[in-house]
């Protein structure tokens, strides 16, 4: 069964940047779309940025479009989320989950247990 664990996050100024990535076990990665969702307190869950299974199409967030990148590489079974020039307002809880297609279905159990972002004077 795939399983995938975030990692990378932790407080950070405004106008830092992080990395996140989240790795698969259990199944071959490339068989799914990745997307990254977030979820700040008190706010509903939201996404991010998503990208196909052979990383040849990408979407994002308008709030985040132009700051993250997201990118994978297959071999290493990991998905990765460059976030730059951060603002308070990235702060939340990072998730990431396979979909069948971006935009698409989550794939049952896939959700990982999430890591904190936290942007902060």
């Amino acid at each position: 069964q795939l399983q995938l664990v975030e990692s990378g996050g932790g407080l950070v100024q405004p106008g830092g940047s992080l990395r996140l990535s989240c790795e698969a076990s259990g199944s071959t990665l490339d068989y799914y779309a990745i997307g990254w969702f977030r979820q700040a307190p008190g706010k509903e869950r939201e996404g991010v940025s998503c990208i196909s299974g052979n990383g040849g199409s990408t979407n994002y967030a308008d709030s985040v479009k132009s700051r993250f990148t997201i990118s994978r590489d297959n071999a290493k079974n990991t998905v990765y989320l460059q976030m730059n020039n951060l603002k308070p307002e990235d702060t939340a809880v990072y998730y990431c989950t396979a979909q069948y297609y971006c935009s698409g279905p989550i794939v049952k159990g896939s959700w990982g247990q999430g890591t904190q972002v936290t942007v902060s004077s």
